[in-house]
């Protein structure tokens, strides 16, 4: 599974799976424990494969930064998301020294190392770039296959 099928729903504890589009919102089922919501146009979603982290010079993909944990842990869990501040600062600093320290707060570390390890629990570990929207699965281009 890519990240572009994981979401983060604001108000609800851990990641989700999106299963189905429903005609309000869609389906989603909890990686904790496997339970399926459905989830409005109302909630606050965030797709995994669109965070950024912010750092001095440009914004890193989160799935760069999974990779850079993954690569450091050799494909095991990270610290736990509940060490102390300065524990998470400085195991963050590691993975992105170039991190922008004024707008990415301990909360926001907590928070992608807690999904980093739970990604993991799920042996999802794929942290490569999302296939391009505009392709087919045989990897034309949409407007290729268009008739002009």
């Amino acid at each position: 599974m890519k990240l572009d099928k994981v979401l983060s729903i604001s108000g609800k504890p851990g990641l989700f799976e999106l299963k189905a589009q429903t005609r309000g919102g869609f389906l989603a089922e909890s990686f904790i424990d496997g339970k399926k919501i459905p989830v409005s146009m109302k909630n606050n979603v965030s797709i995994l494969s669109e965070i950024a982290i912010y750092t001095y010079t440009e914004e890193i993909p989160l799935r760069l930064v999974f990779q850079k944990i993954f690569d450091k842990e050799e494909g095991k869990q990270s610290i736990d998301h509940k060490s102390s501040k300065k524990e998470l600062t400085d195991y963050f600093s590691e993975i992105l020294p170039e991190y922008d320290e004024e707008r990415v707060y301990p909360s926001d570390i907590k928070k992608v190392l807690q999904w980093y390890n739970l990604l993991i629990s799920k042996e999802i570990t794929d942290f490569s770039e999302p296939k391009d929207e505009g392709q087919t699965a045989d990897g034309l281009k949409i407007e290729d296959t268009k008739e002009k």
